[in-house]
């Protein structure tokens, strides 16, 4: 489909390539380009918007890799899913989805009652042997596998079901148990994903993932979970505001 007319600052220090990427992938997070469609082939493109060959060429990669669009032999170049952006603050994952109308949808793949292990026990701030509930989910958004999740709940904190799991955010549930999650130390992280997890996020056997842990308290210092999950790379990332002092 034809892509809007792109605004470039021809004096800006701002690469003309750059320029152009962040706007069509401007585009795309907008709906304006929507999953499916495809591109103008790069040399009308770049005729149209009054920039060389080269630079519409790399334009187009910066997105490819970015995982914005996809190129097909006798389909040109076409855009996927946009990837989710997950500002790093104390939100949840479905939480997130849902704001962004991604239409989270939850597999709740095991609910088990076990002891809290050393190591969860230590990062908690917990007896270890503590009674908890792991819980292991695949998390979907648009209806494709995101997020293979791994949680765990101090029993006392909260009483947990598939049921209740499958139909809300794990933050829902411990917001309406007045169990608020207000602390967490977060560390991410990127791995090859193992086969099993592959399979279950539809990505090829030894693809590369992001990986996330948290442990999280309430207002009063009491641990509430501890998380461990992996996101697909292609379709996920986490996003950062920084300021200066």
């Amino acid at each position: 489909m034809p892509v809007p007319d792109v605004a470039l600052d021809r004096s800006s220090p701002v690469p003309l390539y750059y320029q152009v990427a962040t706007r069509l992938e401007q585009l795309i997070d907008e709906g304006e380009l929507p999953a499916g469609s495809r591109l103008e082939n790069e040399i009308e493109l770049a005729d149209r918007l009054g920039v060389s060959r080269p630079t519409m060429r790399r334009a187009i990669q910066y997105l490819v890799e970015r995982g914005l669009l996809v190129r097909k032999r006798g389909v040109g170049t076409q855009v996927v899913h946009p990837k989710v952006r997950r500002p790093v603050e104390l939100t949840s994952l479905y939480d997130d989805l849902a704001k962004s109308g991604q239409d989270p949808r939850t597999e709740v793949r095991s609910l088990v009652s076990e002891p809290l292990s050393d190591h969860v026990a230590g990062l908690m701030g917990l007896a270890p042997g503590t009674p908890a509930t792991r819980i292991e989910r695949l998390r979907y958004a648009a209806g494709e596998p995101l997020a293979l999740m791994t949680n765990i709940v101090p029993a006392d904190v909260l009483e947990l079901s598939v049921e209740a799991l499958t139909d809300h955010g794990l933050y829902d549930l411990l917001r309406a148990a007045g169990r608020v999650p207000r602390m967490a130390r977060q560390v991410v992280g990127a791995r090859a994903a193992t086969p099993a997890e592959a399979r279950l996020l539809g990505e090829p056997a030894g693809t590369a993932v992001l990986t996330m842990t948290r442990t999280a308290w309430d207002a009063g210092g009491q641990a509430v979970e501890y998380g461990s999950h992996i996101y697909r790379a292609s379709r996920y990332s986490f996003e950062l505001t920084l300021t200066s002092a």
